[in-house]
């Protein structure tokens, strides 16, 4: 692991979630949530953003998603601003659109101190397979808030609600990629 790299772990009632990160890595990424849409939108952080990317998670599923998705989230953003330290020579801001066939998400960010989270997705369905779409925010709002991130992300088109999901994912990392390069 490189000097920007962390490893942080959470354990809740609900979850325990290990992540280790290298900001400074290639897209590898090992991700088990038992969520597979999550893990499936989770690699494209670490395949986009150019992250090493290591996530283990074990949540009470059989209630729902919900303290899964938002603990990773949680534990991500916790280990990215482990991870950017100082943020020394990095460049101010990221910005990235990536395209997922007809959707179109636009994601900009700070990584100034000041969380906050403009959410502008308009997901037409509330689930794609079992996920359960609302918990997107939830996922971005965690990781924002404990990453000291300003991030907006805001749909310019999309009817299909998988290919919105993963424009927005796949935008995050190309702006995160962007922010922390040196």
């Amino acid at each position: 692991m490189s000097e920007r790299g962390a490893e942080i772990s959470r354990r809740t009632a609900e979850t325990t979630i290990a992540v280790k990160l290298d900001i400074d890595g290639s897209g590898n990424y090992e991700i088990t949530t038992g969520v597979g849409f999550f893990d499936h939108m989770l690699s494209h952080i670490a395949r986009h953003g150019y992250l090493d990317l290591a996530i283990k998670a074990d949540g009470d599923l059989e209630v729902d998603a919900h303290h899964t998705v938002e603990d990773v989230g949680i534990v991500l953003g916790q280990a990215l601003k482990e991870a950017v330290g100082d943020k020394e020579g990095m460049v101010r801001f990221g910005l990235a659109a990536c395209p997922m066939d007809e959707a179109l998400v636009v994601a900009a960010l700070d990584f100034g101190g000041r969380a906050h989270l403009s959410y502008q997705l308009n997901l037409p369905t509330a689930r794609v397979g079992e996920f359960d779409t609302e918990l997107v925010r939830e996922f971005f709002a965690a990781l924002t808030a404990n990453a000291g991130i300003s991030l907006h992300l805001t749909q310019e088109a999309g009817v299909n609600t998988h290919h919105i999901i993963e424009s927005a994912f796949k935008s995050f990392a190309r702006a995160l990629d962007h922010r922390v390069s040196l």
